[in-house]
Formats: C-alpha cells, structure tokens, sequence
C-alpha cells in the first residue's frame, strides 16, 4: 500500500472528489421475453441471468445458459462488450441483487430483464475501479438502504443514481487496480487449492463413513428397517407468514438442506404460539428427515433435533423417534447404500417426494449401542472438519474472503475532498 499512499499524497493531498453515479456510468436493463420465446436452436441469442454470476467470486460462469430466439429485440446496448459490468437487478433473494461480473471480452451474449449492464466513462474512471467498487462495502450499504423488501427486489437507475463514487486521479485508480486484481488472483488460487482440499476431504469422510457402516463382512450387525427402529411420524404444516421473531422453534424441510448439518441445538426459523395446539412436535434426540425436494441427492436428508426441548417440524418431513444413538442413525442415512435404497422409491418429476411408508422400508445396519458411539465418534470428527463452518477448511476458506474484502474496502475508502 505503499505505493498508493504515496500517489494519494502527491495527487491528491487534499482528499478526492465523490460525484453520482450517473456522471460517470450508464445503467442499461436487460431484455425482456416470453417463456415461449426461449429457444435451443443455435440461431438464437444467449441470455445471461443472475445464475451465471458467481456470488461469492463476484465472476461470470456459463454452466446453465437460456437461449432466445432472434425474433426478440434485442438493442446495440443490451450486448455485452469489454470492459461492461453486468449486474444482477432483480430477484427474489435480496443477497444476490448487487453481484457483479466483469465482462472481459466482447461477446455476442445479451442479458435478461432482471439484469442490467454498467459501462463507465473510460476518461472519468476506470471501469476495473468501478467494479471493485460494486463488490465493496460502500455499496452494500447503500443498497442496504435503498432496496425496498418486495417479493422481487428491483435495483432501478434511481437508486443506482444516487450511490456516490470517489474518483482519485487515474494513476490512483490504475494503481488500486493492480493491487487489487493481484490479490484476488491470489485470493483465488488459495482459495481454489482449499476448495480441492476440501473437497478431498468430503470423498475421504463418504469412504470411511461407507466403509465403518457396512458389516457385511463382519457379521452379526442386523439390517433393520426405519420402521423397525423406531415410529416414523409426519409433521404439520406451517409457511413463512406464520413466522415469527420469537415464538416455538420450528424445522422447515427446505431448511434441513440449506441451514441444518448433522444434528441442531437451536433453530433458525420461529412460529407463532397461536399454533401450538395444531402442530407437530420432535422430542430430543428425534431425527428430521426432509422428504420433498428438487434435488435427489439431498432427499431424505436428516437433521438430529437436539434442543432441550421439543421442535416443530414441517408437513413435508417425517421425524423417527427410535432408542439407538441418533448421530449413528444420521451417517447411517447418508451412506451410498442408503441412497441405493431410497432412489426407486422416489417418486415426481420437477418435485420429488418420498412417502413415510416408503422411508419407513428403507434399512440400516443397526450394532450394539457401543459400536453405534465408537463409529460416531470417529465419524464426527470428519464431519466437523468438512461441514462446520466454525472449525476446519470451510473456516480458512471464509477467513481468505474477509482478509480480501477487508484490504479491498480499506483501499477503496477516501478522504472526501471539501469543495
């Protein structure tokens, strides 16, 4: 940074101009199309959406591109270029409006109506500090701020009018820029090489886990069915208008899959006391198991509720209260035979679904209590390492992120110069 330094006292001693948005940037919304106008010929245009913007590297990906026909209009200016940034503008999830992408080439792509493209005034600034800019803390907050909590969140030219940029003289800029696209390459690399770990890790725990829970060469371990363990009970229904800040704790299935790992001692969801003559409950040491989903993989996934007391659950899970070790239940669940078991029970297309009676036949090898603590205590110790966010890779992987957003914001943040 000492270089910077440098440059700012020389250039601008007296601190550096801020100025609107829109004196220094355009903001171009996307097109918008029909669902029958989307396509899979080749004669088509590809249409970015926020999906091919990465959030956590703010970078573009390709993996699921739309086509639309060429019958749809498309203008000179909803076509990407060098040096655009394209940003999402609208979705239902406020974490993803605000994440940008920088588009490094020109491209025959254009963008869906939910997006929008900056482009930057080269002789005013540049349009790589423009970018770092949006992916800072400084604008975060203003959208913070700004961005009302409708269904779809918009992030119209008005409220992109209003953020305030410092613009430091162009050495400065450039500057800043090869600092920072040094140490997000670097950010990058490290972060690549922990998420290679990390995923290593993850292969190695499925094969000592698969390896521990099969007794078919060991003998005497009986097969036993969910039912047969133990009394597998649906739950009732509850929605998001039902929550609430503080009230019953309650599991919603979906949430088995994003918010819950092998076992919780607290919830994140809440539902009104109003409802708690009509809904169901788990008892501690009870498993969860989510059994609607889009995802197969995930279907059947389960959560070991160890709260002190009992928890709601959602209409579209099942909970198993059972007398064995609930943690060695939990990695049961997860092995590759398991799995084996559950996919021809599945049934639906865009949503799948397990029935109880049908969870209910699926077996586990099932050892003597202390067996059951030996393979968890071992297997816990892979599950902490891969899954916790608190402890282990994903922990180093969250710490490189806020070192970068941390060196990022100091260098992007100015003294404003008084006019």
């Amino acid at each position: 940074m000492g270089r910077i330094e440098e440059l700012i006292g020389r250039l601008c001693p007296n601190g550096v101009k801020y100025i609107q948005f829109e004196e220094c940037c355009s903001y171009t919304r996307g097109v918008t199309y029909r669902k029958e106008q989307e396509t899979s010929g080749r004669d088509s245009w590809i249409v970015l959406r926020a999906n091919n913007i990465t959030l956590e590297s703010n970078t573009l990906n390709l993996n699921e591109i739309k086509r639309i026909s060429k019958s749809v209009r498309v203008r000179d200016d909803q076509i990407l270029r060098a040096g655009d940034i394209l940003i999402c503008a609208g979705s239902g999830s406020r974490e993803h409006i605000g994440k940008v992408a920088f588009i490094e080439e020109d491209a025959r792509y254009t963008f869906g109506g939910f997006m929008a493209v900056i482009r930057s005034d080269s002789k005013k600034i540049d349009p790589r500090f423009v970018f770092h800019l949006l992916t800072g803390r400084s604008f975060k907050e203003h959208l913070e701020l700004r961005l009302t909590s409708t269904t779809i969140n918009n992030l119209n030219s008005r409220i992109m009018s209003s953020f305030l940029i410092p613009v430091p003289p162009m050495e400065v800029q450039e500057e800043i820029v090869r600092v920072l696209d040094s140490f997000a390459e670097l950010e990058a690399e490290l972060e690549a090489e922990l998420e290679a770990e990390l995923e290593a890790r993850r292969r190695q725990y499925a094969y000592y886990r698969d390896k521990l829970l099969d007794f078919s060469e060991r003998g005497g371990v009986p097969l036993l069915t969910l039912g047969e363990i133990g009394v597998l009970t649906r739950g009732k229904r509850f929605t998001a208008a039902d929550y609430v800040v503080d009230g019953i704790p309650c599991i919603h299935y979906g949430q088995i899959y994003t918010d819950y790992g092998l076992s919780a001692h607290e919830t994140v969801s809440y539902v009104d006391e109003s409802l708690k003559g009509f809904l169901r409950f788990a008892e501690p040491g009870d498993l969860i198991f989510a059994c609607t989903g889009e995802n197969i993989d995930d279907l059947c996934k389960a959560v070991v509720w160890l709260g002190e007391d009992p928890v709601a659950y959602h209409d579209d899970s099942y909970a198993l209260h059972h007398e064995q070790n609930p943690r060695y239940i939990a990695h049961a669940v997860r092995t590759s035979k398991f799995a084996a078991q559950k996919i021809p029970l599945i049934s639906g297309t865009k949503v799948s679904r397990i029935s109880g009676k049908r969870l209910a036949s699926i077996s586990i090898p099932v050892p003597s209590l202390e067996e059951q603590a030996r393979i968890v205590a071992i297997l816990d110790k892979f599950d902490t390492l891969v899954n916790d966010i608190s402890e282990g890779l994903p922990a180093e992987i969250k710490a490189r992120r806020k070192q970068y957003a941390y060196y990022r914001d100091k260098l992007l943040s100015f003294k404003e110069k008084v006019a």
